[in-house]
């Protein structure tokens, strides 16, 4: 089994911009999906904004961003960034979830997903938010690195 967790930056309208420059500075692959790639039905204005983007360098660097819709509150100084932890299993997320989401309140339950065999976003006790998933290869429908 292993884990990894990547800092997840939550933007409003700017993630492309930001993903871009990331990936100037640091380099590697660069990935981004926006709503309309991924079927969402949101305002048309809204549709090639980034839902899940990411700057992954050979060096280590990993970064994930994404716009958030309109329809979510949302509040740079009250919600900038998730944490990201992505495993190889459902047992190994399952385990991590229940751990943390002891005396923590649940934004998404955890399961499946579009994306992934299991899904699901928690704000600890401390207020941070973290974001759950099972890695998964992806289908050649999806992007070449959506992990």
């Amino acid at each position: 089994m292993s884990v990894k967790s990547v800092t997840h930056i939550n933007l409003r309208g700017t993630a492309r911009q930001a993903l871009e420059a990331y990936h100037s500075v640091f380099g590697g692959d660069i990935a981004l999906v926006t709503y309309k790639d991924a079927g969402h039905d949101l305002d048309p204005a809204q549709a090639q904004q980034i839902m899940w983007g990411q700057v992954v360098s050979a060096n280590g660097f990993h970064v994930m961003a994404h716009d958030v819709p309109n329809a979510m509150n949302w509040n740079q100084g009250e919600n900038p960034f998730y944490v990201s932890v992505r495993g190889d299993t459902v047992g190994e997320i399952s385990a991590y979830w229940e751990k943390l989401s002891r005396c923590g309140t649940v934004i998404v339950p955890l399961g499946a997903s579009s994306w992934s065999p299991l899904y699901g976003m928690l704000k600890d006790r401390f207020g941070v938010t973290w974001v759950l998933d099972v890695a998964h290869a992806p289908s050649s429908s999806e992007p070449a690195d959506i992990r």
